[in-house]
């Protein structure tokens, strides 16, 4: 079998497999997240939650198929691992930025929550108070 179609189907196993467990992860504890930042609504939570999931996945995916293709033929065991290493570096880093990328819009939405509960008084206002009499000094 060419060394190449290894270095392919290695790439691809690892890639995808990172892809999975980064994205179940993600799902698994930004639920938690979404139901705060969602006021507690947890089937609007999980719905948001399943989107984000399917969107990581088809942007990573979609990654990770586009930099399949090689430039050089792999000759030998050490050029196995040197095409590896630089593919699943660049695959480990778009998952990062993709991570954090979901963690920043995230953080923005729960501070845009936070800043509209501050903005509501904790209890109605009962009735009007009179104005303090003008004093002549």
């Amino acid at each position: 079998m060419d060394l190449t179609v290894v270095a392919y189907v290695v790439y691809l196993v690892v890639s995808i497999s990172l892809t999975v467990w980064v994205a179940r992860t993600l799902s698994r504890n930004g639920r938690i997240f979404l139901a705060d930042v969602l006021h507690g609504n947890e089937k609007l939570a999980e719905a948001v939650n399943h989107l984000l999931v399917v969107g990581f996945y088809l942007v990573n995916l979609g990654f990770v198929a586009l930099y399949l293709s090689g430039d050089d033929d792999i000759a030998d065991t050490r050029g196995i691992f040197e095409a590896l290493s630089t593919k699943l570096g660049v695959v480990l880093l778009v998952l990062g930025v993709m991570h954090l990328g979901n963690v920043w819009v995230l953080n923005k939405i729960r501070r845009r929550g936070v800043m509209e509960r501050e903005q509501q008084p904790p209890v109605p206002p009962q009735g009007w108070a009179a104005p303090p009499e003008a004093r002549a000094w």
